[in-house]
């Protein structure tokens, strides 16, 4: 490992003095480098089984950086060494939060959903953790959701053994619930492991999984695995009043996520799937 950080180091002008790993998750390996120059952040995965996943992640770092919302690392390169793909980012000193951390979150999450343009979608595909996102383009958020979100999942899922009934019917019922808001630019994976907080008590977003999608689907990822208070909801829907019915639909728009981590993880995660369903049923 330490032969190719400092060949990547080489390759952009850095000299680097030492590293340190940091917790990456299954998928990638991020240390933080040490460089004569400053300290900066890098992210290493296999090139192979996750091709152009870090120009895919670069993208979206710097499209949620032109909302001028959140605090988002700069990326700074990517490319590949020795049979690893690398994404090489500016590295962000961590602070704790202050008394405006969670009005400040609420703030910045209404500000990059009013990020908009025409279409639902994306001009490229991505990632979700280590399973591709895709992006294509549609008119309404539902059909957004059910054609490029949901129908990749249950067909991967079927591809590994799970069976699921009246899909169809759940499509009819899910179209009618999904209020047809303009596109919002989203993060994409929102939980309480994809946010920093800065040197200066500020937010900072990294690891998306961007798309223009609706918005509430930051909003039921947030509330998935915990992590958030209830005055960053209550902030956020007074700052942009969601949709009457929100709370309602929050499983339903975390059923992409769980759907994600059960073509992962497996089984652990089916009977929360056959729960949503059979509330929409």
């Amino acid at each position: 490992m330490q032969n190719t950080l400092n060949e990547i180091a080489e390759k952009n002008s850095l000299t680097l003095q030492e590293f340190k790993p940091l917790s990456g998750g299954d998928i990638n390996a991020v240390y933080v480098l040490k460089c004569t120059e400053g300290n900066f952040v890098v992210k290493l995965n296999d090139a192979a089984k996750f091709p152009a996943m870090f120009k895919a992640e670069a993208k979206g770092l710097q499209l949620l950086a032109s909302s001028e919302s959140f605090t988002i690392p700069k990326v700074l390169s990517t490319g590949e060494e020795k049979s690893k793909s690398y994404l090489l980012l500016e590295n962000i000193p961590k602070g704790t939060k202050n008394a405006e951390f969670w009005p400040f979150f609420a703030e910045n999450l209404a500000k990059l959903h009013r990020t908009t343009q025409n279409n639902f979608g994306l001009e490229h595909d991505n990632y979700i953790g280590s399973l591709k996102q895709v992006n294509g383009s549609e008119k309404t958020s539902a059909d957004f959701y059910i054609q490029q979100r949901l129908k990749p999942q249950f067909a991967l899922a079927k591809e590994n053994g799970f069976s699921f009934q009246n899909i169809e019917q759940f499509y009819a019922t899910l179209s009618a619930e999904i209020p047809n808001e303009p596109p919002s630019l989203i993060h994409g994976d929102l939980w309480n492991g994809n946010y920093l907080v800065s040197g200066k008590g500020k937010p900072v977003l990294i690891d998306p999984a961007v798309a223009f999608s609706s918005r509430e689907m930051d909003l039921a990822m947030m509330q998935l695995f915990g992590g958030f208070p209830e005055e960053v909801f209550s902030v956020y829907n007074e700052i942009y009043a969601l949709d009457n019915g929100w709370e309602r639909r929050i499983p339903l728009f975390q059923l992409y996520y769980v759907l994600v981590h059960l073509n992962i993880f497996g089984r652990g995660y089916l009977p929360q799937v056959q729960t949503i369903l059979h509330s929409f049923g």
